[in-house]
């Protein structure tokens, strides 16, 4: 599966593409296997019972499991992601969440990134502008851009998701594309583009697979950096073991470059566990 040149134009303006239905013949394993990856957790943030207050956060996560490792093998996803990113692109790394009501609106790197990267968000229940949906803001992924930069300081001066300071609304009034998703619908935006999600339950089910454009020999610092970024979730290697090895050379292509360039997250990870109480949360 290739994109059509309209859809690449639109995610390069807008910043988001919604597949509606496309991963709907393997829902059932999928949502096996997210929960038998949370089981074999521990259920929930920290290996702990998911407490229904705050957010529960894993990564690695689709990583821990052989049939979940297995999306980014799935031609779809592959075709969807060389698509944007290039044949040889990177597979970053992927968390699986349960979510507790609002998130507000933010980017998931508000940054002029010389090598893009971008989120496949799969939600595993049924939500809607009224319980928890994502919401994205397009446009919003221009860096430099005049709209985007004003938003981007809005939302940086947010207090929770009320965006007072700046527009004396809640941030569920904020202009928004609202993007209500059924188990099997794939969502992907640009790391950049900003997004939230308004009301909804405790459990909410959701898990990402995250990719980015290969970095040339020049930039390998850069992608050392990047790739430190992920000690904060007290994981000391690029990805999880059964990812690596159940990986086929084809999949190894999008793992190697990081791979190659992770042995800094060992230390990294000592002085995380040091420094904070339990893993990231996000």
């Amino acid at each position: 599966m290739r994109l059509t040149e309209g859809q690449i134009k639109y995610f390069q303006d807008f910043g988001f593409l919604r597949f509606d239905g496309l991963l709907s013949d393997r829902i059932d394993g999928i949502v096996e296997g997210f929960e038998r990856i949370w089981r074999d957790y521990g259920g929930g943030h920290g290996g702990r019972s998911h407490d229904q207050k705050r957010r529960s956060a894993l990564l690695p996560f689709i990583d821990r499991d052989e049939y979940m490792s297995t999306l980014i093998d799935d031609e779809r996803i592959d075709g969807i992601a060389a698509s944007i990113l290039g044949d040889d692109y990177n597979y970053t790394a992927s968390d699986g969440n349960y979510y507790v009501g609002d998130t507000p609106w933010h980017s998931d790197g508000y940054v002029d990134k010389k090598y893009m990267s971008v989120k496949m968000a799969f939600y595993l229940d049924p939500v809607d502008p009224e319980t928890g949906c994502l919401r994205v803001i397009p446009g919003s992924h221009k860096v430099g851009d005049v709209f985007a930069e004003s938003l981007h300081v809005a939302a940086t001066n947010s207090k929770s998701n009320v965006i007072e300071d700046t527009w004396d609304i809640h941030g569920s009034q904020v202009p928004a594309f609202a993007l209500p998703v059924k188990p099997g619908d794939l969502l992907m935006f640009n790391h950049a583009t900003k997004h939230a999600s308004f009301g909804g339950g405790t459990r909410r089910r959701m898990f990402t697979i995250n990719l980015q454009r290969r970095h040339q020999d020049e930039d390998l610092q850069l992608l050392r950096d990047e790739v430190a970024g992920n000690a904060r979730f007290w994981h000391d290697k690029a990805y999880g073991e059964v990812m690596i090895e159940t990986a086929n050379p084809a999949r190894m292509v999008h793992l190697e470059q990081r791979l190659a360039n992770d042995d800094h997250l060992p230390e990294l990870v000592r002085k995380a566990r040091e420094e904070m109480d339990e893993p990231s949360r996000g």
